[in-house]
């Protein structure tokens, strides 16, 4: 039978405290994080790394000075170490009848604009209404691995592809093309998707083609190309560089909708369409749904709305 308990300088260490900690390391990148978040010293940490690796008899951590990395056995055991913990969690949740009260850290994570304009302010009456439980929130543009990193949630604004996680559209990202009264009045209007190309556009470097737009009309894909000397990796310097008048940009209406509503930003070619994506709440198929999660979702998709509130004044529904 498998003991529970390592033993440091003759002292019982719970194995399952150990994994925590353990996956606190991981995910933070680093002994000094780990200590900070948990409420331990350095020192303890590193004791029950290194018990834990004694107890295993392998290494689980790269360490650097810098930062530390898994190794391809810690991989293995960090993937089973946290479905482990949070099948305990659930358990004492379901024994004791809280899993109807969403409580403990919920780990989120959510694009850069996106979030700080749309998300972070409705967190705070959402930890008003439950206030047994905590957020860990975290701002990236680049697509995050939920599993391997521990998210218990993820916002993707995209077209989702096949994959192990579950996911439940909670909005439509619509694009539309616009720019600044000034640009439009030093450079002219354009009428129609082809006249694009003689016009300095805003290109996102994060886009699958940072040089091209794909626009409809009536049914008809065309694919535009662009030009522009800048190159942008952040939706809100993109409005920013377009409300100065440094060209045309295509953006999602959560980013420029107050822009068009106040006069910043003019809508154009009204008569053709962009591409729309969803706004979907992402979460891993691992496992059950869990009542934090669950009330986060519900809590978003309702403050959220469809049509959404940045839309409001640009579409006609």
């Amino acid at each position: 039978m498998t003991h529970y308990l390592l033993l440091v300088d003759n002292q019982a260490m719970d194995l399952f405290t150990s994994m925590n900690v353990f996956t606190h390391v991981v995910e933070a990148h680093g002994f000094t994080a780990a200590s900070s978040r948990l409420g331990l010293s350095r020192a303890a940490v590193s004791k029950h790394i290194a018990q834990l690796e004694a107890h295993l008899g392998g290494q689980l951590l790269q360490r650097t000075t810098r930062r530390v990395s898994l190794t391809e056995i810690g991989q293995a055991y960090y993937t089973r170490c946290k479905a482990i913990l949070e099948d305990v969690t659930d358990a004492e949740c379901l024994v004791s009848g809280l899993n109807s009260e969403p409580r403990g850290t919920l780990r989120l994570n959510v694009p850069m604009t996106f979030g700080i304009r749309q998300i972070a302010p409705l967190l705070g009456r959402f930890t008003e209404l439950y206030p047994h439980l905590h957020i860990d929130l975290s701002f990236s543009d680049r697509l995050v691995d939920v599993v391997e990193e521990g998210y218990d949630l993820v916002i993707r604004i995209a077209l989702l592809k096949d994959s192990n996680l579950i996911a439940r559209q909670l909005a439509p990202a619509h694009l539309v093309i616009c720019a600044a009264p000034d640009y439009l009045e030093q450079h002219g209007h354009p009428q129609t998707a082809e006249e694009l190309s003689s016009h300095r556009c805003l290109r996102y470097s994060y886009a699958s083609n940072s040089n091209e737009w794909r626009i409809s009309k009536d049914g008809r894909e065309q694919r535009i190309r662009i030009r522009g000397p800048l190159l942008l990796n952040n939706g809100d310097a993109l409005c920013t560089a377009a409300e100065h008048a440094a060209g045309i940009a295509m953006l999602p209406t959560f980013i420029v909708g107050d822009s068009i509503r106040a006069g910043r930003l003019v809508h154009i070619l009204k008569d053709y369409e962009c591409p729309s994506v969803g706004i979907h709440a992402v979460y891993s198929s691992s496992r059950h749904l869990t009542a934090k999660v669950r009330t986060l979702i519900d809590f978003l998709a309702t403050e959220i709305n469809d049509p959404p509130a940045w839309d409001v004044g640009i579409f006609e529904y």
